[in-house]
């Protein structure tokens, strides 16, 4: 299967957080999207690795993508490294995406940052002929995406460019609460977690809000990018 846009995220949520609100429109527009997660999440203070996989199916119901995997890398403990680079590689050429999303460059938790490079250097090693991958015995053809985005996480980054989600916020905090293991519950019992609070949970909506005042629009999302972003004329920016 061909996708149009695949989104990776260090653990399950974490694509969900960044840009769910992006993928919801895009797949409305008729786009196919893929979730890629690099771990089960195992080393989360709340939930399981078993609930969250649970919740992760749930939530790429909710959102309307195509496929989700997950390479169930060791959370915490991947390294950017040849056998980790060959398994994105595989996805990529499996998939060959147009574009690819994966975590901001950047962030509080050291999986994200590890993610983002991993990912990022991925995507331009899988579109060397003279690195060979097969999967289910057959060989793959390299692949390499034209555009490399950066979703923005805990940290408040700076976005190259911000996507207009106005009408999509609604699908994305539905996705999230598909976590039930991970975010605001006044009635659990797990420990206090910095996204278990109902700070965390109101900044989903007044980050979206502070984004789309910036744009003249209601709610939107932010990227940063790898390279110059390029337009055919001025009447391309809204």
């Amino acid at each position: 299967m061909k996708l149009d846009i695949l989104c990776f995220g260090a653990h399950p949520d974490d694509v969900e957080l960044g840009c769910g609100a992006t993928l919801a429109k895009e797949v409305s527009l008729g786009k196919k999207v893929g979730i890629i997660d690099l771990t089960r999440g195992e080393l989360g203070t709340r939930g399981t690795a078993e609930i969250r996989d649970e919740e992760a199916a749930t939530a790429a119901k909710i959102l309307g993508v195509s496929v989700r995997e997950n390479l169930k890398m060791r959370d915490g403990f991947f390294v950017n490294d040849e056998n980790h680079q060959i398994q994105i590689i595989k996805m990529l050429r499996k998939y060959r995406p147009e574009i690819v999303i994966c975590n901001a460059i950047d962030d509080r938790h050291i999986d994200h940052g590890k993610g983002s490079k991993l990912v990022s250097d991925a995507c331009f090693l899988s579109g060397l002929i003279k690195i060979e991958t097969n999967v289910d015995g057959e060989n793959q053809q390299a692949w390499r995406p034209k555009l490399v985005y950066h979703y923005i996480q805990w940290k408040d980054l700076k976005p190259d460019f911000v996507v207009d989600v106005t009408g999509f916020l609604d699908k994305k905090v539905e996705a999230l609460m598909a976590y039930q293991s991970q975010f605001y519950d006044p009635n659990s019992n797990e420990p206090v977690t910095p996204i278990a609070t109902k700070n965390f949970r109101d900044s989903i909506l007044y980050r979206a809000q502070d984004l789309g005042r910036l744009i003249n629009s209601e709610y939107a999302e932010g990227f940063t990018v790898e390279r110059y972003l390029a337009v055919n004329s001025l009447s391309d920016l809204v």
